[in-house]
């Protein structure tokens, strides 16, 4: 029965961590976003994000999202800057009209740093990205 579900490809939805000046505090902060390059609507995003290595684990974060619209993105999270020294891993989950999708986004440790910064689709801003 199990073998009889299938679940395809993610296509044109990314998930990308900027550094972003927060007013308030003045400080440059991590903060995780994903990102809907398609020409699509996704409804029901669920996303379970956790940072790991081999003797450390953070509790897992949930995040919902009812509807993210084609060509946008939005905010995940913040991400401590102790976090980055562990591998953060984002599960994501959506609804593409019936059809359910889900993706496991990796991002390795110590690989969020100033010099992996990238352009970034849609966000007109530079990030680390997990296709």
């Amino acid at each position: 029965m199990k073998k009889d579900i299938v679940i395809p490809e993610v296509k044109d939805v990314h998930v990308a961590v900027v550094q972003e000046q927060h007013l308030e505090y003045k400080t440059l902060d991590w903060n995780a976003y994903i990102i809907n390059n398609s020409d699509v609507d996704l409804d029901t995003v669920l996303i379970v994000s956790q940072g790991y290595n081999d003797t450390k684990m953070t509790p897992p974060m949930r995040h919902t999202i009812a509807k993210l619209p084609a060509r946008s993105y939005a905010k995940i999270e913040f991400l401590q800057d102790k976090v980055l020294a562990l591998n953060n891993q984002f599960k994501v989950t959506f609804f593409e009209g019936n059809q359910m999708y889900d993706k496991t986004y990796l991002f390795r440790k110590n690989t969020i740093n100033i010099k992996a910064l990238q352009p970034l689709p849609l966000m007109q801003l530079k990030g680390v990205l997990v296709k």
